[in-house]
């Protein structure tokens, strides 16, 4: 009897219920507190945790994306992943190999595309937009994202600061679900920018390309995206003093 009963509460831990309460027991929340950290109902995350009620696709990504970890993460058993496995990735970066989009705000260059799934997504960005009325609607994407100024010098605007302008060799890690865009500063004709956005939604990348809109993707020819991104900008007209 006590070994039916410990299967039972196996059965019962593998359901999305199960695995939201060892979820909550593991970082000491209440129901309430989760309810105030996903933005979901408490009266839905009763019903979940009793398995009266499942999670639309849509709600699944908005508990994975507020907690800040991985859907996969949400129909696992804890014990099974307690241990990160070692995938052994590894990607060198070249322009020549990076996928192309242009836009009229930025030139993106994608680096490592072959890597499917991150959960970093590195970018050289040429910025050429140089007003907020030009840029138009700021842009808004899961997770995080730190940004690294190679040449020239940017204005960061975001929904809720005052813009500030980076020089070169200045850096700014913001929250990318808030709005925000990137133009060069006043007397600069265009800025050069490394950019990484991270973010647990394994659907990352897809995420930023739908971004671009009608931006036209391509992989960067091998003289063309050596010219235009890893020398010195001649056109750059001033880097702005400190």
């Amino acid at each position: 009897m006590k070994e039916k009963e410990s299967m039972d509460g196996n059965a019962r831990h593998h359901t999305l219920g199960g695995l939201l309460r060892g979820l909550r027991a593991r970082n000491g929340w209440t129901l309430k507190e989760m309810s105030e950290r996903t933005q979901i109902p408490v009266s839905t995350l009763s019903k979940v945790e009793h398995n009266r009620l499942t999670l639309t696709y849509d709600k699944l990504l908005q508990l994975s994306q507020r907690l800040n970890i991985r859907m996969s993460e949400l129909f696992a058993d804890p014990a099974e992943t307690s241990e990160a496995a070692v995938t052994a990735r590894r990607s060198v970066g070249r322009m020549d190999e990076a996928v192309r989009v242009n836009t009229k705000n930025y030139d993106y260059y994608y680096l490592c595309p072959e890597l499917r799934r991150k959960r970093m997504v590195p970018v050289f960005t040429r910025i050429r937009a140089k007003s907020v009325e030009e840029f138009g609607e700021l842009v808004r994407h899961s997770g995080e994202e730190f940004i690294y100024v190679l040449e020239g010098a940017v204005q960061v605007n975001t929904e809720f600061y005052d813009p500030v302008v980076l020089h070169e060799g200045e850096s700014i890690y913001i929250d990318s679900n808030m709005g925000h865009a990137y133009v060069a500063a006043e007397g600069c004709d265009e800025a050069l920018v490394l950019a990484v956005c991270s973010s647990a939604d394994e659907g990352l990348l897809e995420s930023l390309y739908s971004l671009h809109g009608d931006g036209e993707a391509v992989h960067a020819p091998i003289a063309d995206s050596r010219q235009r991104v890893a020398k010195p900008s001649a056109r750059r007209s001033a880097r702005g003093t400190r």
